[in-house]
Order: C-alpha cells, then structure tokens, then sequence
C-alpha cells in the first residue's frame, strides 16, 4: 500500500510467448513521472496478447491469441496475478481484443471471424465455454488480407447498450446486443472498401468514434447514435503527413479524457500522430507525429497525463509525457519487455 492506505497503481503488459514474451508482467507505475517497474511475470498460457482488467482491480482476464483460442482469468495479488483456472476455449481461433460486458468477456477472434461471449462468476472466474458465438461473414477486396471476416476488437459502447466488433476483413463495424448470455446482430456498418478497420475509440462526449485503419494509413470519423445503436462515417484523414516510405499498418487508437485528443500508433513508420479534435469531435486535425520510441507500436494505453507504447518488435514499453496544450508526446523512459504486445492499468 502506498502512503496512507491508498493501493499502489499497477500495470499489466501482455506478451507473445510465441516470440520469447514472459507472458504477463506485472509492473508499479511510478506516482509522479510515470516510468513502470518490473515486479513480476506469469507464464502458463500461450501468447497473452491482449488484457483487460475487472472494474474492482481484482480480476484479470486475457486472450490466448492461439489457433484453439482461448480466454483465462487472474487474480490480482500484489505484486504478481495468479491464473485461477484453466484457460477457456472461445469457440473461435485467433482472440486479438476482448472486453468485459455485463458480466460477461467477449473477445473478438481474427483467425475465425467471430465474437465470443464467456459468462463471468460472481468471483471473477470463468465458464467453461462460451455462451454464445457470433459468426461474421463477409470479405473486402484485399486478396491477401480480406478473403474472410477478422474480427479484431470488441467493446461496449459508452451507454453500455451495446457490444461493437470491428472487422478487418470484411471492412465493417457491427452492434451487437447480448442479452442472457446471447449476441445478436442489430446493425452492421460499411467502411471504405479495401481499408481495413482494426481498432476503434469513442469520444468521451458520447457522440463520435474514431475507427483507425490498419490496410490504409488513416483514421475514419463516425458519428454514433447510442439510442439507435447506430454508426455513421463521416469522414477518413490520413495518419501521416507524407505517403509512407515502406510498410505502414496503424494499430492502436486512443482518446483524451477531455475528447481534444486523439492518437494513434503505426507500424513500419514506428510513430505515433497526434490529432486535435474540432467541431465536438466531429473533426480531426493532425497536430504532427513522433518517433514511438522502438519498433512495431502494437498498442497504446493513456494513463495520468502520460502515454504509453507496446513496442513488439523491440520488445518494450515505452512512456511519454503529453503536452496538456498540444498533445504532443515526449519520451520519458522505457522498460523491457520482450514481444510486448498491449498495457493496461489498474
């Protein structure tokens, strides 16, 4: 505990084992300054890719990006979490995201283009199988990429109404319901073809979204409309100033607490690009882009005025501070963490 009783903030980085990750680390998060310490790692369940973490802190839960597929949770002990059970088979390969919804963690499956919903206990333990599984189907016109449905996250929108699924393959954003256990299909909503969705964000106004493209270096503004359930594009702006040199796939996106920023993260270019929003949200802006600090920024995480990377391919986790006027991130300091995949904070 810190001073005062107060619980020491933690992080919790996932990893690919697959590519020599220790799995899950657990890390402090330093009160002023924001540089991560290693504490402990977990291994024991095959490429933890992506973390989320329950709403009392006291529970972990991550996919195992694997052709089975599958979900495990954790209890939170301290310095270190401890797997309570045996991981969960999804019904779906691939688990790349997934995200707690009334009780229950759905988890978005790339390889088999579907989202799984995995009933929680009522001490943060799993089922032993799915509920439900909500098959996509579809394609775009990318002959290597876009063959199939790829489902690649899945969220609660911010009414909590709703579950939305972005799909890389078949270029679409879907809302979904789940009522007693089950995922249904309410609407399903065109991209450009040929972009690619990956990952997606909600302004804190409610609002808008930002869908950030990974087949095209851009970012899609939508308009969203909680009470219908619905999603609008508006507009799409590019991620960089200038055409990409080589290779350049966008992957993670977030947003400012106040709404007057967004980020995102590319690989290949290995930078992050800073937007100002304007119009409510309803506009982008980009501010410019800076080195993320290592190389292959799969993901990104906003934690106390700081901005952190999960750099794959250099195997660390870097950290920034944002300029409240601009936006723009400076880096602070980084940690190990080999094939370093997403950061979560608790």
């Amino acid at each position: 505990m810190a001073d005062g009783g107060r619980r020491r903030r933690r992080a919790f980085i996932g990893s690919f084992t697959a590519a020599g990750g220790p799995g899950i680390v657990t890390a402090s998060v330093a009160e002023h300054g924001g540089a991560l310490t290693v504490l402990s790692s977990v291994g024991g369940v095959l490429d933890p890719s992506y973390l989320a973490l329950s709403s009392d802190g006291g529970t972990l839960y991550a996919v195992s990006e694997t052709a089975e597929g599958a979900v495990a949770a954790y209890r939170v002990k301290g310095e270190t979490v401890e797997l309570t059970g045996l991981p969960v088979r999804v019904g779906g390969s691939g688990p790349t995201h997934l995200s707690l919804v009334d009780g229950h963690v759905l988890t978005a499956n790339y390889g088999s283009g579907s989202v799984s919903a995995v009933p929680v206990r009522a001490d943060g333990r799993l089922t032993r199988s799915p509920s439900s599984v909500l098959r996509h189907s579809g394609s775009g016109p990318h002959e290597r990429r876009q063959r199939g449905p790829h489902a690649h996250q899945v969220q609660p929108d911010p009414s909590g109404r709703w579950a939305v699924s972005v799909d890389l393959g078949t270029d679409s954003v879907r809302v979904c319901t789940l009522r007693d256990g089950q995922l249904r299909l309410h609407r399903e909503i065109a991209l450009r073809p040929g972009s690619g969705p990956r990952h997606l964000a909600f302004h804190p106004g409610g609002g808008h979204a930002y869908v950030v493209n990974e087949l095209t270096p851009t970012i899609t503004v939508c308009r969203w409309d909680p009470g219908a359930g619905s999603l609008r594009p508006v507009s799409e702006t590019p991620v960089l100033a200038d055409a990409p040199a080589g290779d350049a796939h966008p992957s993670g996106v977030v947003v400012a607490p106040d709404g007057r920023f967004v980020w995102t993260a590319t690989r290949g270019e290995d930078v992050v690009s800073v937007f100002a929003t304007e119009a409510g949200g309803e506009r982008l802006r980009l501010v410019g882009t800076v080195p993320c600090g290592g190389h292959w920024p799969r993901a990104l995480a906003l934690s106390d005025g700081f901005l952190y990377v999960a750099n794959e391919r250099s195997g660390d986790v870097t950290w920034c501070a944002v300029d409240a006027e601009t936006g723009m991130p400076e880096r602070a300091g980084a940690v190990r963490v080999a094939a370093a995949s997403c950061v979560v904070f608790g």
